[in-house]
């Protein structure tokens, strides 16, 4: 949720124990398999709300006995609304392109549910013209016909063609190439389910126990470092090489419990989010306890014994605003990074995020709060990790965490020097930097140009993927700071500081005003385009920790 996802939806008829997943506000696009949602039978809530879906609502999501909330408002759906027999509870199909009548099912939900679909008669809305039922299903392959084939046409065009076993009548067409590479994917993963498997049973012989696999302290040359990190701790590995496939998880942490692949495969799950980089999933573990698990598609800039130095190095990371490693799974074709969940999910989700009833907002205190969390912990891994060239590399407020006193937790850390580079390029934040648009290049204080983004969302409230430039080679994240200079400018003005500040956090006193526009002065100061006259880190830190230590004496003399 809350993140730049694209492409066609997951597979996520392939989890059978899924319950719930929650995919809305990214890019996904194209249109949906009919029967993208065969055999979920506990699943209870699906939200796709804010993406770029297209054709028509698939009909296996009618036939999901349980579930209770379904959002596909925001996207562009079009023919009819199935027959939902279900025990729906909350659903919004708002905002797309849907028409004909609204089936009897759903006729006495909320006019809202329907809202911004011109073409829907019936229920809650205006009456139907005509008799509903006439052309109900459609036999053309446009997407809305019978859940037995694969579906509609690819998300680029065609919209005629029926998919490989398609019962339709079309089998001569060509299948569309989107749904080709989809089966060539699913043929590699069950080729390597069944080599994993076949290694379980295989008898191994007695090499070191996963927990104790590592890696010498050798010179890590992986693309990321500045040189050798210093007083890098490990033992050398005595033997040779370990077998190339293992199902078992390496842990860096020794306060964890221990758990292994098959037990992740048995445990509970629920989508959180699937991208370029992989996909992301929470696993409730039947006896233990609740992790996260991100699977990378795109891990492969070093080599396996750099790959493990760096994943100890990443584990001996230890503070307060930092969500740890727990442990890591490794295969050359793909890599598992497993950390704890933390419920009350992502600083994108509070500030961007659909408000849930009853939570609550994000006041200035609590943001101050964060801000100063946040640069705590970037500054702890600038000082641990001092050979990478950008420590953190992916700063965003969907990598921040919140716990459940709103601390926040920094995630995705560290990785540069590991992602392949191409993607890393594409996608990572650091890439973003103005020094990157304008030299080709990252340095230290990239990091320091996202904290500025990111306090400037936070006292904003503005999204900064919202803000598109003017040329496809402009940077998003450019354009809120941009934006915030055209509507402040270069005078100290205070009434136009006010006027880019968030009206979520409320009424603000004069006292707590004075410390937002300090706060705005920084984060200015940190995006500054000039590497050179951008603020150090540090600096960064004396000033905002100094503004916490005003924030509560302020609030320690209105107690009195």
């Amino acid at each position: 949720m809350n993140n730049s996802f694209n492409g066609p939806i997951p597979e996520l008829n392939k989890l059978k124990e899924l319950r719930s997943a929650y995919l809305s506000f990214n890019k996904f696009s194209g249109q949906i398999p009919a029967n993208a949602f065969d055999g979920l039978i506990l699943i209870k809530k699906l939200q796709l709300s804010q993406n770029q879906f297209t054709g028509a609502i698939p009909a296996s999501l009618a036939t999901l006995p349980k579930l209770t909330e379904l959002k596909l408002d925001g996207n562009q759906f079009s023919g009819q609304i199935p027959d939902f027999k279900l025990p729906i509870q909350t659903l919004d199909l708002s905002n797309n392109q849907l028409e004909g009548p609204i089936p009897a099912s759903l006729s006495k939900m909320d006019a809202q549910v329907f809202a911004g679909n011109k073409g829907l008669c019936g229920g809650p809305l205006k009456a139907c013209e005509s008799p509903a039922g006439s052309n109900s299903t459609s036999n053309d392959g446009s997407g809305s016909g019978s859940g037995s084939g694969s579906g509609s046409g690819s998300g680029s065009g065609s919209g005629s063609g029926s998919g490989p076993g398609s019962d339709s009548g079309s089998g001569s067409k060509k299948p569309p190439i989107w749904m080709i590479a989809i089966l060539v994917v699913v043929g590699v993963l069950i080729v390597v389910a069944i080599f994993a498997v076949m290694m379980m049973k295989r008898p191994r012989k007695q090499e070191a126990t996963p927990s104790s696999v590592e890696a010498p302290p050798s010179k890590v040359r992986a693309k990321g470092y500045k040189g050798e990190e210093h007083g890098s701790p490990g033992n050398s590995r005595n033997g040779k090489r370990a077998p190339e496939a293992t199902v078992k998880l390496t842990f860096v942490r020794d306060d964890r419990e221990r758990f292994d692949l098959p037990d992740l495969l048995k445990a509970s799950a629920e989508v959180l989010g699937s991208g370029s980089f992989g996909s992301s999933f929470k696993a409730a573990l039947s006896i233990g306890p609740v992790v996260v698990v991100k699977r990378y598609k795109q891990m492969n800039n070093a080599g396996k014994e750099e790959f493990l130095e760096h994943m100890r190095r990443i584990g001996r990371l230890t503070h307060e605003n930092l969500l740890p490693l727990v442990a890591y799974y490794y295969r050359k074709e793909e890599k598992l990074l497993v950390s704890d969940f933390v419920k009350n999910g992502s600083l994108a989700v509070h500030l961007h995020g659909r408000k849930s009833t009853g939570q609550p907002t994000l006041d200035w205190p609590t943001r101050l709060k964060i801000v100063k969390g946040v640069v705590k912990g970037l500054a702890y891994l600038h000082k641990e990790l001092p050979s990478l060239i950008v420590p953190h590399g992916h700063l965003k407020s969907s990598n921040v965490l919140l716990n459940e006193t709103c601390e926040p937790l920094l995630t995705d850390y560290g990785l540069i020097p590991i992602i392949n580079q191409e993607s890393a390029k594409k996608l990572m934040v650091a890439y973003k930097s103005p020094e990157y648009a304008q030299q080709g290049k990252i340095t230290r204080k990239s990091d320091v140009w996202a904290l500025g983004i990111l306090i400037l969302e936070l006292l904003t409230g503005m999204f900064p993927g919202n803000f598109k430039g003017k040329e496809s080679d402009h940077h998003q994240e450019e354009d809120l700071a941009n934006w915030v200079k055209s509507v402040v400018g270069d005078q100290e003005r205070p009434s136009k500081d006010m006027e880019v500040f968030d009206k979520e956090m409320g009424t603000i006193n004069d006292s707590d005003g004075e410390l937002m526009q300090e706060l705005l002065k920084i984060g200015l100061s940190c995006c500054e385009e000039d590497v050179e006259k951008r603020l150090d880190l540090k600096d960064a830190v004396g000033r905002i920790e100094e503004l916490k230590r005003k924030d509560d004496n302020g609030a320690s003399k209105a107690g009195q």
